[in-house]
């Protein structure tokens, strides 16, 4: 159940649980327990709200970053991780393969915000070695969901490169 109950829960962690339960077709106390163990054993991280900023009104400035660091002799990649995590300008972090070790994503109210973020917090941060910031103009899919604007008629409007 757990692997059909967290594919419903991405999708939308607003359903009630009578919901999943009946989706599930299992008791709603059963479900109840199963979302608290995910919960409590980090396997459920957290809820999300996807947000189209371009339609909010307000100004974000989000940045995808590449950095490239030294891993420590003990423990790899994992204490520059830690040190870059806790920054609250980063949304997301992950260790890739490729040109770099590290991807981000941050967050920030405007592009010098960003920068600033880049220049005196993470480029400076021990083990970090290069960074390479591209800014993200426009989002038109964030987490599965689309966020093109549509014509009246019910028709997306042709994106073309």
């Amino acid at each position: 159940m757990n692997k059909e109950l967290l594919l419903l829960l991405e999708n939308n962690a607003r359903y009630e649980v009578r919901d999943l339960a009946s989706l599930l077709n299992e008791d709603e106390t059963l479900v109840e327990k199963a979302i608290k163990d995910l919960e409590a054993r980090n396997v459920i991280a957290g809820y999300h709200t996807i947000i189209n900023w371009d339609k909010a009104d307000t100004e974000i400035s989000k940045a995808i970053i590449f950095v490239n660091c030294v891993p420590e002799r003990e423990s790899g990649y994992d204490k520059v991780a830690e040190k870059i995590a806790r920054y609250p300008e980063v949304d997301s972090l992950y260790l890739i393969s490729g040109k770099a070790e590290f991807m981000l994503q941050v967050n920030g109210k405007n592009m010098r915000e960003v920068s600033n973020f880049v220049a005196h917090k993470l480029a400076p941060t021990e083990g970090v070695s290069g960074t390479e910031t591209m800014f993200i103009l426009k989002e038109y899919k964030l987490n599965g969901k689309e966020l093109l604007d549509e014509r009246e008629d019910g028709e997306r409007l042709l994106v073309t490169p």
